[in-house]
């Protein structure tokens, strides 16, 4: 028996002020350049790995640039800090830095490419009080920019102070000239996201100018490297966050408080980012709502049993992902 897919309208009330995550699927819909397999996969394709930078890959056996920067970057500055002559470890931090830099500059759009879409993905998101949004990329934080110039009496609040993250993240609900706010976690990351050379996080902004490009450029000025997590397996996202104070945190404490309902979008629910749903399991959900593309019933059954298998037992519903109010598409 076929799963129903409802319009967003008739169940939205229903998922009001509880938690969104979203997954890949959120950024295709504005932009098919995010449609690529993998940042490395991309960067294989465009011929951008050779000699050193691809061997580093392999032998840690991983998928993730983030990663592999991060442990090239550091044996390069413990090299600098003991005077130890290796031009070798720099230069293929260089070459690292500047595969990664090439592969995000080749498949993110620019800001002005996604504007129109901004207005609808912010009045669509400040239904919600909390925003998990597992995609590197800026949309989020753009969306979150836009409504600082919306008079409306909601604040989006990602819980960094003058580009520090602070710990004490529920202070955050509390209202203070809004009426109503909406907190954003990334609990892989962000490309706004950076660490230095002696692992505190900090958030990257842009006083005009291109915000990408400003991430660009603090990458390249060897003062930072990125921080998030890009690709490979449940073990190896996992050790990832728990290496971050900032991820390790909205793991530990975000993902595990208190929700009584949870909206999956453009979420594929891959087995290497479950431990993610299994994160929230005990948290009081009660109900979970699966934006699905197109009708696509295999995901459906798929979806329906992890949740089941991750959550418990949960009602779950399933609603059209291009249904108008939901996410980039405007209310009729």
């Amino acid at each position: 028996m076929p799963y129903p897919v409802v319009q967003w309208a008739e169940i939205a009330q229903k998922y009001q002020r509880g938690t969104i995550l979203l997954g890949n699927g959120a950024s295709i819909a504005v932009s098919r350049s995010f449609g690529y397999g993998s940042l490395l996969d991309h960067a294989q394709h465009k011929g951008l790995l050779e000699g050193d930078v691809g061997r580093l890959f392999e032998f840690f056996e991983t998928t993730d640039f983030e990663l592999i920067l991060r442990l090239v970057w550091q044996a390069s500055n413990v090299n600098k800090s003991l005077a130890i002559a290796d031009e070798r470890t720099h230069q293929a931090y260089v070459r690292v830095r500047d595969c990664l830099i090439q592969a995000v500059r080749n498949v993110h759009p620019e800001h002005h490419q996604i504007t129109e879409h901004l207005p609808q993905m912010y009045e669509y998101l400040k239904g919600f009080d909390t925003v998990l949004s597992l995609n590197y990329d800026l949309l989020v934080y753009w969306t979150v920019m836009y409504g600082l110039g919306v008079q409306d009496g909601h604040l989006f609040k990602d819980c960094f102070i003058n580009g520090e993250f602070d710990d004490d993240w529920g202070r955050f609900r509390k209202l203070f000239r809004e009426k109503v706010n909406t907190l954003v976690f990334y609990p892989h990351g962000s490309l706004a996201l950076c660490r230095n050379n002696v692992e505190q996080e900090f958030k990257i902004h842009s006083a005009g100018g291109s915000l990408l490009e400003a991430i660009l450029d603090e990458w390249r000025g060897e003062r930072f490297v990125p921080l998030f997590v890009s690709e490979g397996t449940m073990k190896q996202k996992i050790a990832s966050i728990q290496n971050s104070y900032y991820l390790s945190t909205v793991y530990r404490e975000v993902l595990t408080s208190t929700r009584l309902t949870l909206t999956l979008f453009g979420w594929g629910l891959g087995e290497h980012d479950r431990h993610l749903l299994k994160r929230m399991r005990g948290t009081g959900i009660q109900r979970v709502a699966v934006s699905v593309f197109r009708g696509d019933q295999p995901y459906c059954n798929m979806a329906y049993q992890v949740i089941q298998d991750d959550l418990g037992p949960v009602e779950v519903e399933f609603f059209d992902s291009e249904s108008p109010g939901c996410w980039i598409h405007p209310a009729e």
